[in-house]
């Protein structure tokens, strides 16, 4: 028998039309007086982080932003971010944005209690204190990072993307509005969905997963297949995009409770040598790596190619396997993902990183989760595979 589970997820979660609104009210009842508002410059220049600072004022809040944050955030960008927090005296972070703007106030959040460098807690359960209340209002339905005890941070130093969990990271609460994710061009619909249903899989066939966590990342998957590829084709399609900013919310639960697998530990390195995003890097990855891991844990695969609408009842084990194959690669063209020889990447430069990417991709823990465990070699033929 395995140990009791642990599940973190935020103690207040808002989800609906009008969650963004709920911020600031959250904030007077958690005593804030004054806090800093991270987000990235796309946003910044469209308005959103100064909605919330009028709504943070009409509430008698006191709010500065940090409109800074890079694609893949970095250490810089949580040293900026903390710097900005301390001048200004503040007691609370509410990051407005995607994956990147959330994880980048995670660890502001937690590096206002610890001392530094934000490298000596990347890894497990490493941070010794907690930080300022962190409100989390996602603006992309992809990384689910509001729901998680997650942050990835670039260390500029190393060019290494950082994993870190801790519950001390996890959001004290969530705003989970998917009007804000309307105007979402398609290309980010398709990397942050094809994203979230990675989630959603590597939750589920993980050597971690859970009754609790199963039933998380299998209601993630089941909304990614009925509505993703209708929020690309109709990016005004309220009911797809409510459907997709759900997923995007139960796969962070599913999978920060369970465990991300092999295409996570693989897409960290191509992201931090190839500067892509974080989505798709995973979305590339994932057809190639469900073909390799599906061997060791068909009938879990199975599940998921029914509940993706992709294989019938009646299909046998193999069958509904090789539909969910053939289903993910389908999904990837549908939505138009390219494929990595078409990221700007030359196979001279793929192949002169690999063993790097290699090393860093077992380092990283995750692929230790996979049903089926790689080698180095392995996960190498793997990342070609995917070219």
């Amino acid at each position: 028998m395995n140990g009791p589970v642990q599940i973190n997820i935020p103690s207040i979660i808002l989800s609906g039309a009008g969650a963004f609104d709920e911020a600031a009210p959250q904030a007077v009842r958690a005593g804030l007086k004054n806090v800093l508002i991270v987000s990235d410059p796309y946003l910044v220049e469209q308005g959103l982080p100064a909605r919330m600072v009028e709504r943070c004022r009409q509430a008698d809040i006191a709010a500065c932003v940090y409109g800074d944050v890079t694609p893949e955030p970095t250490d810089v960008n949580v040293e900026e971010g903390l710097a900005l927090f301390t001048d200004n005296g503040c007691d609370g972070v509410i990051a407005v944005g995607g994956g990147s703007s959330i994880d980048a106030g995670k660890a502001i959040s937690v590096m206002t209690a610890n001392d530094g460098p934000l490298s000596e807690y990347a890894g497990y359960h490493r941070i010794p204190r907690p930080g300022v209340p962190l409100f989390a209002v996602p603006t992309t339905a992809g990384t689910g990072s509001e729901m998680t005890r997650v942050t990835v941070i670039t260390d500029t130093r190393r060019n290494v993307k950082m994993m870190i969990l801790d519950a001390h990271l996890l959001p004290a609460a969530a705003f989970v509005d998917y009007t804000l994710t309307l105007s979402m061009p398609r290309p980010l619909t398709a990397n942050v969905g094809v994203d979230t249903l990675t989630h959603g899989i590597e939750a589920y066939v993980s050597r971690k997963n859970g009754t609790m966590t199963d039933a998380l990342a299998l209601s993630c998957v089941d909304l990614v297949g009925r509505h993703l590829v209708r929020a690309w084709k109709h990016p005004g399609d309220h009911e797809a995009r409510k459907g997709m900013m759900e997923a995007a919310s139960l796969g962070g639960m599913a999978f920060s409770n369970s465990s991300v697998c092999l295409v996570h530990g693989m897409s960290r390195p191509l992201g931090a040598v190839f500067h892509l995003p974080h989505g798709l890097s995973n979305s590339v990855l994932l057809p190639a790596v469900t073909r390799f891991s599906v061997p060791a844990a068909p009938e879990r695969y199975a599940v998921l190619a029914r509940k993706l609408g992709w294989a019938r009842e009646g299909d046998d084990t193999s069958t509904a396997c090789e539909l969910l194959i053939d289903g993910l690669q389908n999904l990837n063209d549908a939505v138009e993902i390219p494929g990595l020889r078409d990221c700007g990447i030359s196979r001279e430069a793929l192949t002169g990183a690999l063993d790097n990417m290699a090393d860093d991709a077992l380092a990283s823990g995750s692929p230790q989760n996979n049903p089926r465990v790689p080698t180095a070699d392995e996960i190498k033929s793997l990342y070609l595979e995917a070219y």
